[in-house]
């Protein structure tokens, strides 16, 4: 019997032989890129990227928001007739960073660093809020969503 009659069989063989080599020299690249360990006699402890997230820096590309000079300006134009000064309706006030994070009647409307669980995006995003006059621009639900990704600081 000629093990070659049937033409699947150097295919298979090929296919397997190459599948292994490959195999021999795959590996993770930043393993071998990676620095070699070196030994400090450094006081201080290293820097590290990771900052938590109540400080957490802005990733590349992406600057600071302020809440004072971005967020704040936003919700005194279009958020304040409702829920700020001595009106605030559903218990929000959005005239400050310290009334805003207390949240309203029906609880927190920011969570710090996350966009999805702030209601007060989710309300802005789909045009629920503000009831009342023009509805915030997508540039300015961006701002304040970067504002809380960043953190939610008072800064």
């Amino acid at each position: 019997m000629n093990l070659f009659a049937n033409k699947k069989l150097p295919l298979f063989l090929l296919s397997f032989v190459l599948v292994l080599l490959l195999a021999a020299c795959g590996g993770n690249a930043a393993e071998e890129t990676a620095p070699p360990a070196t030994d400090t006699t450094d006081e201080h402890p290293a820097a590290t990227d990771e900052l938590p997230a109540e400080t957490e820096a802005p990733s590349a590309g992406e600057t600071a928001v302020s809440f004072a000079n971005q967020v704040l300006p936003i919700f005194s134009s279009r958020c304040a007739q409702c829920h700020g000064g001595d009106r605030t309706l559903a218990g929000l006030d959005v005239l400050s960073f310290t009334a805003l994070m207390s949240g309203s009647d029906n609880g927190p409307v920011v969570v710090p660093g996350d966009v999805d669980a702030s209601l007060l995006v989710t309300l802005v995003a789909n045009g629920q809020m503000p009831k009342a006059g023009a509805k915030l621009t997508p540039d300015q639900v961006q701002v304040i969503a970067d504002w809380i990704d960043q953190g939610a600081l008072d800064n």
